[in-house]
């Protein structure tokens, strides 16, 4: 992977930690609720806000069906 490419790749994973941040955020969800909901850490829901952990699809799907939004929601960058 080139450096363009990883930088990119950053730059998503960054977007998508924002998007969830919205979208949990609209439904007036703090971050510990989220967490809860999905049985992670309110640290580890942080670390995917702020692009600092990846998310695996698993999760991802979770992240999306509790947030009652799709996950091509979550990923459109």
């Amino acid at each position: 992977m080139n450096n363009k490419t990883t930088k990119q790749s950053l730059e998503r994973i960054k977007s998508l930690g924002k998007n969830i941040a919205i979208q949990r955020k609209k439904l007036k969800y703090s971050q510990n609720r989220l967490a809860e909901i999905l049985d992670i850490s309110r640290e580890h829901l942080a670390k995917i806000e702020t692009a600092k952990r990846s998310v695996s699809l698993d999760l991802l799907i979770a992240i999306a069906d509790n947030l009652n939004i799709k996950v091509r929601d979550l990923i459109d960058f």
